[in-house]
Parts: structure tokens; C-alpha cells; sequence
């Protein structure tokens, strides 16, 4: 496939090296024109592991070249892939200036048709060397290349490969290569979001053994172009919204600065306490059941129970004992509380007075209530006046013992009172049906739910169907 890479840094430096040697035909465009002589002469512009040697092979073989001309590079090319920076502005917010001036330029070069164009070595094309017309690629030695096969391509496909928040292509980047070619996003060129995940160091290696690929594509034909520009490389393919493409790679890159953060924080507590931290992390790490896992990595309700709280707490009073600042840890709870009071929002703004709470307990299959966000949201509740039944098959006044019965004694003394004996009864009592288990009796009963107002803590299974009902909110989806 014939690819102009728009921006030779990091990110696109290592792109058009590694596409161009796994046989497609790429042109890196830049601003900087020390940059464009640099890949010209077969050097590359960063630093990086293997990188000069991709770029070197790659640009003698005539499979890269570079070039300032964006109509040029448009022009002889199928797909734009743009990896141009996308900066913190000094509020933190980002920087969107070098994707909208990309977005202008090519826009403008797909006003003027895409015929193929003469290459080039990094000098704008002038009048005698027009920059529309055809010519035989040239390797360094100045024979003539093999042109490559070319792929069956329709129209053009611009792909954005630089980090930016959800929303940014279609509400901002879309409308302005609209509005600068003249034509519509999804007939007249395709678009997609394609978020990079390189690191620095080994980015050569992460772009042939990639984590995953993430392809948000405005439509299928467009996504068809990127997956194509990765077939066969390992690593599960993920075609999905443009706004989740998006927003993949701020996850990514936020759970890696918990990730650091906890272990340091781990770490300053460790060595305050004369321990080896180290050795701590390596008993850590050997769990791949919950600790390093796709456990609790799925958002839902708050945590609780008679274990995560309390520990935390005890942490966090050991860490300020030894004078060692845990911004990280001290924030967990706090968080999860936030957490707990956007699942009492959502019921205040449902408007009803007559609430069903199904599921009390901190988690599934236990009749524990200690530290129970269930009991502390039906607490609230209460507070507020709520007219409020409970279900939860596993919860019985009568089988509560020791620390769990004084527990909720003192949370919730007239439990008795509330709780119901089907969750049919709690159905037929609610305005506004809170969900916070996922028990076959529940899901039954909330099959008749109709027009009810349901607050999804757990996402329930058929919560892709319920989103369409006015009534259904979704915690956090």
C-alpha cells in the first residue's frame, strides 16, 4: 500500500521505517526540513533501538522517502497516517494546533484529486518538476525500483495515529478536511483512529509484537485500510467506535502512571519500615489470579467489605506514622466514596420516592455487610427520606452473627422492617429498581420492570438492549 506518514518523530519515524520494510511504499512529510534530509539521505531523525538501520534499508531499497510537499505526498499515497504531536497547553488541556493545520493541509491536497505524483527527495516540487505527475520511484543509486503492487484503494483514508481525547476526530478533525476538500467523510475519503502504542526504547519492537491493535473506524471500509496495514503482525485486533479508539490509549497510559505511582508509594512505605520492596513486589507479582489480571478491572460499584477498607486505612495510618506522604493511597477511599455518591445521584435524579434495592451484601454469594456500599447507599437513602425495600437472597436477619449482625445494628437497626422476601416484592414496590446483584431471581423479576427507572451498579447482562430504554442508567457505562 502506498502510506505518506505525516511527522517524523518518535511516533512517526518508527511507522513509515517499519511499514516501509514490511514492503509498503511510505512517505514521511514534515514541516522541518532538516528532518526531510535526514530520512532523504537514509538517516533517522530520533534515536531509537534498530531505527537507523530500518530507515537506512528502507530508503535505499526506495521503499521511504521524504518530502515538505503535502500535495505531493498526498497525491501518491492511498492512506495519510498523521502521528504529529498533540502537546499539554499550560492549563493541561491539549494541544490540537498541529492536528488542525494537518487536517487543513490534507484536505486542501484531496480538493485537488489524488493522481499519482512524482517523488521526492525532500525539495518542494517546482514548476519544472510538477508535483502531479507520474514518475518511476528511484533507489539512491538512481535506477529505477520495481513500483510495488498497489492496493485496490477507492478513495483516500486518513488515519490519525497522534493521542487525542474522545471526540477530537469527529467533532473537530472530521468537519475541518470536510470543509477544506469539499468532500463527505465516509464516500469521498475514509477516516479512522489508529492509537499507537510504542514505547520509547523499544518502539521498533512494540510496532512488530504489538499488545493489541485498536482500529476506530467511521465505517467498515476505512477500518478494512488499517487492518490491512497490519496484517499478520501478532496481538488481538480491536475494531471498534472512533471515540474508543480514542480513549483506549489515555486508559492505557493512566493505568501505567498508577501503576508506577503504587509501586514507588509501595516502595517509600517499605523502605520507612526497614523492608526490601523488592521482595515485597516479586510475592506481589507472582499473582496473576487477582493481582496482575484483568480482576477488578472492570467498572462497577464501589468496593467494599471487611478486608479492602480496613486495609487501606491501616496503610495509609503506618505510611503518616513514618512520616512518608502516600498522595495515591490516601486518595483510594476517598475515591471510592465519589464512586458511592454518584450511584446516590443517579437515584435523586430519577425523581421517584419508592426505591427497591436489590442486593445488599459487599459482594456476591456472601451474606457479608460489613463496610457494604449497599448498606451505606440504603443508609443514605433512609437519610433522605427514601420509602425503601430490600432483596437479597443471601441476606436474612435471623442468620446474622457477631461482627456482621453488630455491623448493621448500628448501620441499618430496623433492616428487619426493610428487607422483603422476593424480589418481586421489592419490583412492585419501586418507582426507581437500584441493581446491585445479578441473581437469577433478580434478572427475572426486573423482565417486568416496564416502564421503572433501573440504576445499573452491576451491568446487567443485557445492559447493551436496556440502554436503549429512557429509564435505564448505567453507572459507569
Amino acid at each position: 500500500m502506498r502510506i505518506s506518514v505525516f511527522g517524523l518523530g518518535y511516533v512517526g519515524c518508527v511507522s513509515a521505517a517499519c511499514l516501509a520494510s514490511a514492503g509498503h511504499e511510505v512517505v514521511g512529510v514534515d514541516v522541518n526540513p532538516l528532518k526531510v534530509d535526514l530520512v532523504a539521505r537514509g538517516l533517522a531523525p530520533v534515536v531509537e533501538e534498530r531505527i537507523g538501520e530500518l530507515t537506512a534499508e528502507a530508503v535505499r531499497s526506495g521503499a521511504l522517502r521524504a518530502t515538505t510537499d503535502v500535495a505531493e505526498a498526498v497525491g501518491s499515497t492511498d492512506v495519510s497516517l498523521v502521528c504529529v504531536g498533540t502537546p499539554s497547553a499550560p492549563n493541561g488541556s491539549l494541544s490540537t494546533v498541529y492536528l488542525e493545520r494537518v487536517a487543513e493541509q490534507i484536505g486542501r491536497a484531496l480538493a485537488g484529486g489524488t493522481p499519482a505524483a512524482e517523488p521526492s527527495t525532500g525539495t518542494p516540487a517546482t514548476a519544472e518538476t510538477p508535483a502531479w505527475t507520474p514518475a518511476i520511484a528511484e533507489t539512491s543509486a538512481g535506477t529505477p525500483a520495481a513500483e510495488p503492487p498497489a492496493a485496490e484503494v477507492g478513495r483516500h483514508t486518513v488515519v490519525f495515529r497522534s493521542t487525542m481525547l474522545p471526540g477530537t476526530c469527529e467533532e473537530l478533525l472530521v468537519p475541518i478536511l470536510e470543509r477544506e476538500s469539499g468532500l463527505a467523510a465516509g464516500t469521498g475519503f475514509g477516516v479512522a483512529v489508529n492509537p499507537e502504542f510504542l514505547r520509547e526504547g523499544t518502539s521498533v519492537r512494540d510496532f512488530f509484537d504489538p499488545p493489541k491493535t485498536v482500529i476506530g473506524e467511521l465505517d467498515r471500509e476505512s477500518g478494512d485500510v488499517v487492518a490491512a496495514l497490519y496484517e499478520g503482525l501478532p496481538g488481538e485486533v480491536f475494531r471498534v467506535p472512533i471515540t474508543v479508539a480514542e480513549m483506549t490509549k489515555y486508559t492505557d497510559n493512566a493505568f501505567h502512571g498508577l501503576k508506577i505511582s503504587f509501586a514507588n508509594e509501595i516502595g517509600a512505605i517499605c523502605q520507612a519500615l526497614g523492608l526490601d520492596s523488592h521482595q515485597v513486589m516479586d510475592v506481589f507479582l507472582a499473582d496473576r489470579k487477582l493481582n496482575v489480571s484483568p480482576a477488578y478491572l472492570r467498572p462497577g460499584f464501589a468496593f467494599g467489605g471487611s478486608c479492602l477498607p480496613k486495609d487501606l486505612r491501616g496503610l495509609v495510618y503506618a505510611a503518616r506514622r513514618a512520616d512518608v506522604s502516600v498522595p495515591l493511597l490516601a486518595h483510594v477511599l476517598p475515591s471510592n466514596d465519589d464512586h458511592l455518591r454518584r450511584a446516590f445521584e443517579l437515584v435523586t435524579a430519577a425523581g421517584g420516592r419508592r426505591v427497591g434495592l436489590f442486593g445488599l451484601s459487599f459482594k456476591p454469594g456472601t451474606d457479608d455487610l460489613r463496610e457494604s456500599p449497599m448498606v451505606e447507599l440504603a443508609e443514605r437513602l433512609l437519610g433522605k427520606g427514601y420509602d425503601l425495600r430490600i432483596y437479597d437472597a443471601n441476606v436474612s436477619l435471623s442468620r446474622l452473627v457477631g461482627a456482621n449482625r453488630d455491623y448493621i445494628a448500628s448501620r441499618l437497626p430496623h433492616l428487619g422492617d426493610l428487607l422483603s422476601g422476593s424480589a418481586g416484592e421489592v419490583l412492585a414496590h419501586a418507582d426507581v429498581c437500584v441493581v446491585g446483584c445479578k441473581d437469577p431471581d433478580v434478572l427475572d423479576a426486573l423482565a417486568g420492570a416496564g416502564d421503572r427507572v433501573i440504576i445499573d451498579l452491576v451491568r446487567l447482562p443485557d445492559a447493551a438492549a436496556r440502554r436503549a430504554h429512557p429509564g435505564y442508567v448505567g453507572l459507569g457505562w
